[in-house]
């Protein structure tokens, strides 16, 4: 059944359906941009600057380079029809804010956990979390300019990832690539369900 909504002439206007989709991993793997990279609006960001205080807590091997955290949660949305609304939540990668995954996952369809081959190990807690609940997911290896590159059955041998859970190359700054994640998540999602996967 459609949702509607009634304004003060009485005129019908649809409610699109809106799918949540959470964009997780480790710190530094490259949510945040991933999330302004497919937002149709300009995104919501909690980053804060990486201060002295956190220096026995943030670990920045492999990403020295790295100013920033996201301590709350990234928001974007992608309209894909009047009917269809995604909205995106990229999740704090640190364990001391793990404690607001609970509420952000919530009614998530799935989620895209993004892996740094330079912190490959940073993605088990996210690989973990979504095994444990259930929640359907895909992992997108993000490219690194400079970073080793390893194939994806290395890949996946490493993160002892099931078969069937899809794993893709990506480039978290590139939007087709991050649509391409989304798409496979999607697919994933329905076949999960039985559900006939969209042909594009």
């Amino acid at each position: 059944m459609d949702s509607v909504r009634y304004d003060r002439q009485g005129s019908a206007d649809r409610i699109p359906l809106a799918l949540k989709i959470l964009i997780a991993g480790g710190f530094g793997a490259g949510k945040t941009t991933m999330v302004s990279a497919l937002s149709e609006v300009r995104p919501l960001q909690t980053e804060e600057i990486l201060t002295d205080a956190g220096a026995g807590t943030d670990d920045l091997s492999g990403v020295e380079g790295k100013s920033t955290t996201t301590v709350a949660m990234d928001f974007g949305r992608i309209t894909i029809n009047e009917d269809l609304q995604v909205y995106l939540f990229g999740t704090p990668g640190q364990d001391r804010f793990w404690f607001l995954w609970d509420e952000l996952a919530f009614g998530a369809l799935g989620a895209v956990v993004l892996a740094d081959t330079r912190r490959l190990a940073d993605c088990f807690p996210s690989i973990d979390y979504f095994e444990q609940r259930g929640v359907p997911f895909v992992v997108g290896v993000n490219c690194f300019e400079g970073s080793r590159r390893f194939g994806l059955e290395a890949v996946r041998q490493a993160l002892d990832l099931d078969p069937g859970v899809p794993l893709l190359l990506c480039d978290a700054r590139e939007r087709q690539s991050g649509k391409l994640l989304l798409i496979s998540l999607v697919e994933h999602v329905a076949r999960q369900r039985g559900e006939p996967v969209p042909v594009a």
